[in-house]
């Protein structure tokens, strides 16, 4: 008989974590644990209000869908009781680690993969004044690359990139908007960041306004992240974006984020891999998909004041496969 328990979990962020959108102190996640003969499968998710999501919302749908897990639901048939979004990321995570402790094998052998190998990742620089944002990028200018959140308006976004451009002139750059510039201004935007060597442009366009991106000259590689969710919407994406930005949280799971990035490059598209402010539970899974993307970005536990134990390994930028009992 198979046992779930869902719990949500706050785990602090050193500091505070700022977007175009808003500042936040702490990572809410809600984990699923699966228990069957004697293994033990676990998965995390991070409910986000940009996709009208909530923690109660989450644990009142992983109850809802209680019976059927706990009947012996296989990954295959998750999308008949979740949606794909946060809760369906985390039950179909637990039931791919679950198969792992189960079998004695890694998921990566399940998944007929080789071993993963270590990847560069991102390290995230959040929203703030030029001159704070300037300090950030000296601490930051040994990290061969850096994502940059801006978003609140074209003349003080430029001289935040180019105060972090002076304090780390050695980095990768990528820049982050969250959807908070508007399509008047992109061009301009665009070619500046060109001129200070930045190497991709996360979302600048609200989902809703992103129809302003095509046809339009991109002297930087443009990707989508609040565009892009699963495989239902990839058609849309092509034309407008040159790179997709794959969350498990959106996907609804590491079966989803594999499959849309096989169909992504399908398309000529490049990939990232990216996630929310999360613990290394969050990021396991994640790191998988990640083995052939272009840009990694999976930093959310170097953000936090205190990882989960055990926990991902990085030295630096660099991050190592996880530990057998952390995930897969």
């Amino acid at each position: 008989m198979r046992k779930l328990t869902v719990r949500h979990e706050s785990w602090p962020i050193a500091g505070s974590f700022t977007i175009s959108r808003g500042s936040k102190t702490s990572a809410e996640v809600v984990v699923v644990t699966l228990e069957e003969n004697g293994a033990v499968g676990r998965g995390e998710c991070v409910p986000y209000a940009r996709y009208g999501e909530t923690v109660p919302g989450v644990l009142e749908a992983l109850e809802a869908a209680r019976a059927r897990i706990e009947g012996g639901l296989s990954r295959e048939d998750v999308p008949e009781v979740l949606e794909p979004k946060a809760a369906r990321n985390a039950l179909d995570c637990a039931l791919w680690d679950l198969e792992a402790k189960r079998t004695g094998r890694p998921v990566w052998a399940l998944l007929g993969m080789p071993e993963p190998r270590p990847l560069v990742t991102a390290y995230t620089l959040s929203l703030d004044t030029a001159e704070a944002m300037g300090r950030a990028a000296v601490k930051s200018a040994h990290r061969p690359l850096l994502k940059v959140k801006l978003g609140r308006g074209s003349t003080e976004d430029l001289e935040r990139l180019r105060a972090i451009r002076e304090g780390a002139p050695a980095s990768r750059l990528i820049v982050d908007a969250n959807e908070g510039w508007s399509p008047a201004e992109l061009p301009g935007l665009l070619d500046a960041c060109a001129k200070l060597g930045v190497v991709m442009v996360e979302q600048p366009l609200p989902a809703s306004d992103d129809e302003a991106l095509r046809g339009l000259g991109r002297p930087v590689a443009v990707c989508a992240d609040e565009s892009a969710h699963d495989r239902h919407g990839l058609a849309a994406l092509v034309g407008k974006y040159d790179a997709l930005n794959i969350k498990l949280d959106k996907t609804g799971g590491l079966t989803e984020a594999l499959a849309l990035a096989r169909d992504a490059r399908g398309h000529g598209l490049q990939l990232m891999v990216g996630c929310m402010v999360a613990t290394s539970l969050s990021m396991a899974p994640a790191a998988l998909v990640a083995q052939d993307a272009e840009v990694v970005d999976l930093d959310g536990p170097l953000l936090l004041a205190k990882d989960r134990e055990p926990g991902l390994h990085f030295e630096g930028n660099t991050l190592f496969w996880p530990p057998r009992a952390l995930w897969g």
